[in-house]
């Protein structure tokens, strides 16, 4: 009796555990049905837009140079990046809340990267309903959200498994 008890409350505990990891944080969990579309400019003045990552999986990454946890979550991103390259996975950042003078693509540059990323974002941080750095969102070939991360936790399943649900 003492034995199934215990057991029971192990099963619980395990379930318990498995609900809060993919339920913690509601936030997350949201999805938009369609990615806005946006059109920025880049530090050099070159327009860049999603219209230029269509039919691609994108990781679109709201940050900022002062964000130490954007400087975290970045190396992991990459790596992502890298690994899905061949499924045609496409980093792309958008700098916003930045002080005057900051140049967002020489500080990623500074931190090894060379993805790409638009400054003077805050309209479209504001158009995708984002209230804070780093956030970032998995979006599918269809454009469609597949899920959103508001963490720098690298060691994130969540971050991988939204890779790979944006590739397929």
């Amino acid at each position: 009796m003492i034995n199934q008890l215990i057991a029971g409350k192990k099963l619980f505990t395990v379930i318990l555990l498995i609900f809060s990891v993919f339920f913690a944080n509601a936030e997350e969990t949201k999805t938009l049905a369609q990615a806005p579309a946006w059109q920025l400019k880049t530090q050099s003045g070159k327009t860049i837009s999603s219209d230029q990552f269509k039919g691609q999986a994108t990781i679109l990454h709201f940050w900022a140079t002062w964000c130490p946890y954007c400087k975290k979550l970045q190396p992991k991103l990459v790596e992502l990046e890298e690994k899905y390259h061949p499924q045609g996975v496409k980093l792309v950042a958008i700098s916003f809340n930045e002080d005057e003078g900051v140049l967002p693509q020489n500080e990623l540059a500074s931190r090894g990267y060379s993805f790409p990323t638009a400054v003077k974002g805050e309209k479209i941080a504001s158009l995708y309903g984002v209230r804070g750095t780093p956030t970032t969102f998995f979006i599918n070939k269809n454009n469609q959200v597949v899920f959103k991360s508001t963490s720098s936790n690298t060691d994130d399943p969540r971050l991988e498994l939204a890779v790979k649900e944006i590739v397929k």
